[in-house]
């Protein structure tokens, strides 16, 4: 999993509440488990005129031009500005999957969906929680001034707008090391590789006949 240390990106605003997973990937697009290539199908339906396929050429598909991620002023865009209850619906792990496939890099919300909130720091996107008061002047800020940037640093949680203004955001002590480092599941438990080898070893010994079929 890629580090998340200070980040800086263009911010796109998606302007509803309650957008489930769904609306983020598709269930036709969740057949594979590679945990990449999901990018061009994130919001597919918001992003095309026509229906999605798995497996299907994206480029010469129709776009929807009033679709935020489709607008000039958004491209290139990592950091997500969202409403209330973002990532609610089922709890498809390939939600935060596509976003990071597209690029984003963290995501801004007054609040999410619990399963989508856990999933996204295992798969190395920042979910942050500002209030709606802050979060509406996000959004006013974002669409006033075209290529929109914030810089955010988690080691010392806060975000820098282009004003100069800072904003302090709270995140698990745990989570944010896992972030800071790159580490997801996986990762936490190879840092212990070597004392599961030797753990196995003194399994062989102390009870070989557990092994017999093992090589």
């Amino acid at each position: 999993m890629k580090p998340f240390t200070i980040h800086s990106g263009i911010v796109a605003p998606m302007d509803r509440a309650n957008v489930d997973t769904d609306m983020i990937i598709p269930k036709q697009f969740l057949k594979s488990i590679k945990r990449s290539g999901f990018g061009p199908n994130l919001f597919d339906e918001l992003r095309y005129l026509d229906e999605g396929q798995p497996d299907a050429d994206n480029s010469g598909r129709p776009l929807n031009p009033e679709f935020v991620l489709n607008q000039a002023r958004y491209q290139g865009a990592s950091v997500l500005l969202a409403r209330e209850n973002f990532g609610c619906g089922s709890s498809r792990e390939h939600a935060p999957w596509a976003l990071e496939d597209f690029g984003f890099r963290a995501i801004i919300a007054p609040s999410y969906a619990d399963i989508f909130f856990n999933n996204s720091f295992k798969n190395g996107l920042l979910p942050i929680v500002l209030d709606e008061k802050t979060v509406d002047t996000l959004f006013k800020e974002v669409e006033s001034q075209e290529g929109y940037s914030l810089s955010i640093d988690l080691e010392n949680q806060v975000i820098n707008t282009p004003s100069g203004q800072s904003i302090a955001f709270e995140v698990d002590a745990f989570r944010k090391h896992c972030l800071l480092n790159g580490l997801d599941d996986i990762g936490l438990t190879l840092q212990d590789a070597e004392a599961i080898r030797q753990y196995e070893g003194q399994r062989r010994q102390s009870s070989p006949w557990l092994f017999d079929q093992v090589k």
